[in-house]
């Protein structure tokens, strides 16, 4: 019965849970690892993919979950479920989703590596010769960094880190007539490769590195009897929010680092363990980190299969996986070499990322720190590259003595730590750096370049949906504007003085900015076109996101379908909408796609009666993006660049290869071309396009 209501209540509310959404977009990751269409190596490479999502799930959604459990707070999620009935759902949707992605891991997966190339073995399945190697790594490597934890009356609980995979070792001594068993835990260390390679002929063998030291166990308990061993991994909460401080000069930088710490003692959320492990060492890791089964997840095979990348990334089969197709020219440049400070004089330029190259934005950057003409850039920042040739281009910029200022965003999400070493480089080198604004995470991407020319100055300005990194991309979609018009530089400026400063400017001319504004812009937006849609006018919403979870726009998009609004969304991730609804969505489409390259790019249409409203950048529809992130929306007013905008949209709803149609229950079906249909995937499509006919702007919404 208490199943039934349950149920009974999600089937009720108007709102789909974040959290289940959640899972269910991983769910649409699984099936690509699942796609007989793509390539094997592909196919491990969305299987890893589904492993790192799911960490991050459990440390900050059922993390942040546990922050409300474990100190006693109320919470009702949007399914209309309080705290427990909500763990208990969710825990069990998890579990469900752990049990798909074994099965298709063992089944569809592992039976095709021998033929691909590759296999993964136990050590008792290498010969002689194979097993000498194996043992004289574990001698020389592996056994001088192993540390066992002993845990019993004598010595306190360890400190067992956060994902990293840990044997239970049960032991049983004999003392004064008495049997008495014990749990010593041994950690792997993190800095050693998952799997010991072998070259065996034409294939490589990867033996994983916990099966190695399964094997050589005893060496670490001389003359003591073994019970058991159990291999395990935890997961700790990595949710925290920083306090609001009405001290504005309190050292922010220490507070991030005192923080991070946190998250190797969080408490626990997820264990992972093999098949047939120890009552006793389960019974004293429930107790000692207050789970229960639903928090425990039995794998039937390799624990953690982010540790396919080692595979995937392996010089060999490096090159089996998807072909990425040169960059190609921006629809809104002439061709390569174009000389950048003089052509965006007189133009603008969108770049739609991946199959425009970055490379426009970085030379840019990189010219504007040797050039002599150029007195300033200004930047914010949230996640960078490895090496990055930004940050190389603001250190030059610095050192040539250009003032230069930085906004680190040193709440970027598992990226703190790289973000506060790469901005005090910059500031022993001179910059300008403020590491964050208070209670807000700066997620907007600006850049403004400040060039002498002549008598005037002229501001260079970059505005975009992604971040200023060169690896990703090549692999996220993402939309940006370069430009030099007069109003976006006034905006862009004025925004720059908030951020660093103290101005509160009155408003903006193309700019839609949040925590001031935003939401309430983009509802009056909505509710223009419920307005139009009433009076009998051409109404109509076109959205890209990646989220969409924030109340207040929901119940806006609700309104407007009744007043027949047609409103199409396209949202990759978390969708707490329900479209098709009878009597409250019925004229709202949701659709997610989800393939080779990672929907980021965010762009807003509204048909405002044939006077077309769109808009890019770095905000989803989400309460965090209004109310906690400092974020902002361009207006796109080029007439041509709008209608690249727009056709961009109508690609993606034509997309017919990477696309899930979301169903009124919260549900996703794929979509495939029907027979005598055109294929259409986007992620070919932008490659060899060129915008020569317009999208009827009715055929769009």
């Amino acid at each position: 019965m208490l199943v039934n209501k349950v149920s009974d209540q999600i089937k009720k509310s108007k709102y789909i849970s974040r959290d289940l959404s959640w899972l269910r977009f991983n769910y649409r990751v699984l099936d690509q690892a699942r796609d007989t269409n793509k390539s094997f190596f592909d196919r491990l490479k969305f299987m890893a993919i589904t492993s790192s999502n799911l960490d991050e799930f459990f440390m900050i959604r059922v993390g942040s979950l546990y922050n409300y459990l474990d100190y006693g707070k109320e919470r009702t999620d949007y399914s209309g479920l309080r705290e427990l009935p909500f763990r208990k759902k969710l825990l069990d949707y998890a579990h469900r989703f752990v049990n798909d992605q074994y099965l298709t891991f063992n089944s569809e997966l592992k039976p095709l590596c021998e033929k691909h190339g590759f296999d993964i073995l136990m050590v008792s399945e290498l010969t002689e010769i194979e097993q000498k190697k194996v043992d004289s790594y574990f001698k020389n490597t592996i056994f001088p960094l192993l540390t066992p934890m002993v845990y019993d009356n004598y010595h306190g609980f360890p400190l067992l880190m956060n994902q990293l995979l840990t044997f239970g070792v049960v032991t049983r001594t004999t003392e004064e007539q008495k049997a008495q068993d014990r749990v010593t835990f041994v950690q792997i260390p993190q800095n050693l490769a998952r799997f010991y390679e072998i070259n065996r002929k034409e294939k490589i063998i990867f033996v994983p590195i916990e099966e190695i030291i399964r094997w050589k166990i005893k060496k670490l308990f001389r003359n003591v009897e073994i019970v058991s061993v159990n291999l395990f991994r935890i997961t700790r909460n990595g949710d925290f929010t920083l306090e609001e401080s009405d001290d504005i000069e309190a050292d922010f930088v220490q507070e991030i680092k005192s923080k991070l710490k946190t998250r190797k003692k969080g408490r626990v959320v997820r264990l992972e363990v093999e098949r047939n492990p120890s009552a006793f060492m389960m019974k004293i890791l429930k107790e000692r980190w207050t789970i229960d089964n639903a928090n425990v997840f039995t794998i039937n095979s390799l624990i953690d299969l982010r540790a396919l990348w080692q595979i995937i990334n392996h010089r060999q089969f490096r090159d089996r996986g998807f072909k990425q197709p040169a960059p190609v020219t921006p629809l809104s440049l002439p061709g390569d070499g174009v000389d950048m400070f003089e052509y965006l004089k007189e133009h603008d330029v969108l770049l739609h990322h991946p199959y425009n190259s970055m490379e426009p934005v970085v030379q840019l950057l990189e010219r504007a720190a040797e050039d002599p003409y150029v007195l300033g850039i200004k930047q914010t920042i949230y996640r960078l590259a490895d090496q990055s040739r930004v940050t190389a281009a603001l250190l030059k910029a610095a050192e040539n003595g250009k003032h230069v200022s930085v906004l680190f965003e040193v709440k970027a999400r598992f990226d703190e730590e790289r973000n506060l070493r790469e901005g005090e480089r910059l500031e022993k080198a001179g910059c300008f750096v403020i590491y964050g604004i208070s209670k807000y995470k700066t997620h907007t991407k600006m850049l403004m370049i400040i060039r002498k020319e002549g008598e005037k100055v002229t501001r260079y300005i970059h505005i975009g949906s992604g971040n200023y990194n060169e690896q990703t991309a090549r692999l996220y979609s993402d939309i940006s504007l370069l430009t030099t018009d007069e109003v976006y530089a006034h905006d862009v400026s004025e925004f720059f003085n908030v951020i660093t400063g103290h101005s509160r400017p009155n408003e903006y001319k193309y700019l839609l900015t949040s925590p001031k504004s935003m939401r309430h812009q983009l509802i009056e937006l909505i509710r223009n076109e419920a307005r139009n849609a009433k009076k009998g006018l051409k109404s109509g919403i076109v959205i890209k996101i990646n989220s969409l979870e924030d109340k207040e726009v929901m119940d806006e998009f609700y309104k407007a379908s009744k007043a027949g609004v047609p409103i199409k969304l396209i949202v990759r991730g978390i969708c707490c909408l329900r479209p098709g609804r009878e009597d409250l969505s019925e004229n709202i489409f949701v659709k997610s796609i989800v393939g080779e390259y990672l929907e980021h790019s965010r762009i807003y249409y509204f048909h405002n009666n044939g006077d077309s409203k769109v808009y890019s950048g770095s905000a989803d529809i989400m309460v965090r993006s209004f109310d906690r992130r400092i974020e902002a929306l361009f207006l796109i007013v080029n007439e041509e660049l709008k209608r690249e905008a727009i056709n961009i949209l109508y690609y993606n709803l034509q997309d017919n290869v990477n696309s899930y149609i979301m169903r009124e229950d919260g549900t996703y079906l794929k979509k495939r071309p029907v027979a005598g249909e055109e294929v259409v995937d986007i992620h070919k499509v932008f490659y060899h396009y060129k915008m020569v006919t317009e999208v009827p702007e009715p055929e769009l919404v």
